[in-house]
């Protein structure tokens, strides 16, 4: 895995440590952050989206990032873009 590092967030402290990398190779955005309230879950999981099924698959997972990292996240879209233009 060919990972960039993007930042991480400008309030971390002790134990806190979202972070946002780019998969150049994959193509893919990587995301650390903080685990959701049940609560949270629970309304991502009942959200319905067509064509899709109700639910979180066992393979995937919710995570929180703070608004304040959007830079980062569009940065990492950039990389991934740039490196995955035909």
């Amino acid at each position: 895995m060919s990972l960039r590092f993007i930042g991480i967030d400008p309030n971390t402290g002790d134990g806190e440590s979202p972070t946002v990398w780019a998969d150049q190779e994959n193509g893919e955005i990587v995301i650390q952050g903080w685990k959701p309230s049940p609560e949270l879950e629970t309304e991502c999981a009942a959200f319905e989206v067509p064509g899709h099924a109700v639910g979180i698959p066992e393979h995937e997972q919710v995570v929180r990032i703070p608004a304040r990292m959007t830079k980062m996240l569009r940065e990492a879209c950039d990389v991934v873009d740039r490196a995955h233009i035909s």
